[in-house]
């Protein structure tokens, strides 16, 4: 039904297939980001089990794609292991 509508009103107006192709793939894509970021090993879903997981990562870990200045195989872990 609402499918229907949808095609007849881009009968109507044909310029707007784009403009909502467009937006719908803006959304998707900020929807794909938003779920690779909530993956990450920085963020926490669980408390109970390890409310601090990024306390247990290497030192050497990368956190950024690409870093130009900082090498990340001579860094030393600074604080306290917990």
């Amino acid at each position: 039904m609402l499918f229907r509508a949808a095609v007849e009103k881009a009968r109507k107006h044909p310029g707007l297939v784009p403009q909502v192709f467009f937006i719908c793939l803006g959304m998707s894509g900020a929807f794909v980001y938003l779920l690779r970021l909530a993956k990450g090993p920085h963020v926490t879903w669980n408390k109970t089990q390890n409310p601090e997981p990024w306390n247990q990562m290497d030192p050497t870990y990368q956190y950024k794609f690409m870093a130009i200045t900082t090498d990340y195989k001579n860094l030393k872990k600074e604080g306290p292991d917990f």
